[in-house]
């Protein structure tokens, strides 16, 4: 007894979105920026490590190479430190601002079809988001249990659904890429669509946030 050594703990990564076209004040990237001091008042979950909180460019292809240094920047730190026997997982928000919900996405598609510009003015049609992976009708999926989250959130009171669809713009292109790195590295990816502060207020999206961490923590 008393051999086995500290039971492997879960290191979660979260990234939000700085404003784009049509969003002056994005959400997620008030609550990635508070995350942090939100949490150390509110108590991190047994055995949940807090690790990097970043935000991110709106923005697809220009942005490719922060994206890929905040990803890979987790995976060195976490190989490196003791805590590297146990699970590492990315939390992506970005907003949807004609949600009234919360919205956790099971999967993404090789597709990037811009409805607008991103914040460095390219507007891609049609493409495939990683070219090697061949068609834009290619799917990848979640490793996490996307449908057994969502409903534990919701008895605890959330307005919150699973999705299927992450869009097409650059939350869906960005999430595309992160599964991909996520099976890659051995690693867990899960990007959830929040709606805008004038629908759910910012103390009940910290709530949620922080309740996700929770579960993820149970989980792993």
């Amino acid at each position: 007894m008393g051999s086995e050594g500290p039971t492997p703990g879960v290191t979660v990564h979260v990234t939000g979105f700085k404003r784009f076209h049509g969003v002056a004040e994005n959400p997620t990237e008030t609550i990635v920026e508070n995350l942090q001091n939100y949490m150390n008042k509110r108590g991190l979950p047994e055995r949940l490590i807090l690790g990097n909180c970043r935000i991110l460019e709106t923005a697809g292809q220009g942005a490719i190479v922060p994206l890929y240094q905040t990803l890979q920047s987790a995976v060195i730190k976490d190989t490196t430190s003791v805590s590297n026997s146990g699970t590492v997982i990315w939390i992506h928000l970005g907003v949807n601002s004609g949600a009234t919900r919360f919205a956790i996405e099971q999967q993404a598609v090789n597709e990037a079809t811009f409805r607008c510009p991103d914040q460095l003015g390219w507007k891609p049609q049609k493409l495939p988001i990683v070219p090697a992976d061949g068609a834009i009708s290619r799917i990848r999926e979640s490793s996490i249990p996307v449908e057994e989250i969502t409903k534990t959130l919701a008895k605890k009171g959330y307005e919150v659904m699973s999705s299927d669809d992450a869009g097409r713009f650059v939350c869906n292109y960005v999430y595309y890429h992160s599964l991909r790195f996520a099976e890659q590295n051995g690693v867990k990816s899960v990007f959830v669509h929040v709606p805008l502060f004038s629908t759910i207020d910012q103390d009940t999206q910290m709530e949620f946030v922080a309740s996700l961490l929770e579960v993820l923590a149970t989980l792993y």
